[in-house]
């Protein structure tokens, strides 16, 4: 039987920590739930297209405006509780006049859901219910992974070498997020007002689109999962022996290279969408579905760090290769 795998709940944690867990798991599902309701109920708004007959089209239209009630009523729940953890940070962070990754999320968040609300009260243009509960679900699954990986952390014994390796690693990701926030911020503000001036129509969705794009979850994730995937490599090859400085040396090298991995793969998949959403091409909803794969991608290459370490033959000594293979 394993110590404990990346992502389960890790033996020890105090009531605090698992009270945390479980309010953002029970935060996540509602997130969840919603948004597969509020997306089936934005299904008709998809259908509408003006070539139809004037009596298909009345008949449409006024089942969108009885879905956009319901899914305004349905989200509610979404962006004040599932997402109080965010706007509680955001509105800490601009009282101390700090950018963090919370005041770009929270800003997202307000520009696809309070327009929508607009929308719903006059009946005419467009409601982003769907893409907000699904930009929400996938943060809070996100950070929860994100959090999982952080508590199996807390839970291993780590040299003080390896604390400082991990540290500068979380230091870098910081500052990489914060700085691509930045840029993709004031992309997106400013191809909302070159799209003002070309489509209006599409300014918003544009807009929206990008600054969901914007939200750092999968490099927030980058450090904290290769460490946890690392630490739990090295908790099940310690059941059979001690493990040799030598090996622990290999590991610190592929756990830095599995980090690097994550978080710059996590930037390019985000540079190879943004143009895309910057010419309309990338609708809000998608763009949160993207943010869903690249955070599951830096989940799926921490678990290969893990797999390749902790697999391997308890008895036998760790190859440098492994630690090589990590970079490939």
């Amino acid at each position: 039987m394993r110590a404990f795998s990346i992502f389960s709940t890790p033996h020890g944690l105090s009531d605090a920590e698992r009270l945390v867990r479980r309010h953002m798991l029970a935060r996540m599902g509602l997130a969840w739930l919603v948004m597969m309701q509020v997306a089936t109920l934005a299904f008709p708004g998809y259908l509408r297209s003006d070539t139809m007959g004037a009596d298909n089209l009345a008949l449409l239209d006024q089942a969108i405006i009885v879905m956009n009630w319901i899914s305004l009523g349905l989200s509610i729940p979404v962006i004040t509780y599932c997402a109080w953890p965010v706007w509680r940070q955001a509105l800490r962070r601009l009282r101390e006049r700090r950018v963090t990754m919370d005041v770009p999320v929270a800003l997202g968040i307000a520009v696809a859901f309070i327009p929508s609300v607009i929308t719903t009260f006059t009946q005419h243009g467009h409601v982003y219910f769907e893409s907000v509960s699904m930009f929400v679900a996938f943060l809070l699954t996100a950070r929860y992974l994100e959090l999982c990986a952080r508590q199996s952390v807390g839970r291993t014994a780590m040299t003080s070498q390896q604390q400082r390796h991990h540290q500068r690693l979380a230091q870098q990701a910081d500052r990489v997020a914060f700085w691509f926030v930045i840029a993709q911020l004031a992309l997106a503000f400013i191809a909302g007002a070159v799209w003002a001036f070309v489509e209006p129509a599409q300014a918003l969705a544009v807009m929206v689109a990008m600054i969901v794009i914007s939200c750092p979850c999968a490099m927030a994730m980058a450090v904290p999962v290769s460490v946890a995937a690392a630490q739990a490599s090295l908790s099940v090859k310690a059941r059979s022996g001690q493990v040799s400085p030598h090996e622990r040396a290999i590991l610190d090298r592929a756990t830095q290279r599995n980090a690097r991995q994550n978080l710059y793969g996590a930037v390019g998949w985000h540079l190879l969408v943004t143009p895309l959403a910057a010419l309309g091409w990338v609708a809000p909803w998608l763009a949160a579905i993207t943010m869903l794969l690249s955070t599951i991608s830096v989940a799926l290459n921490g678990m290969r760090l893990y797999r390749r370490f902790a697999h391997q033959n308890a008895a036998e000594p760790w190859d440098t290769s492994l630690a090589q293979g990590q970079g490939a």
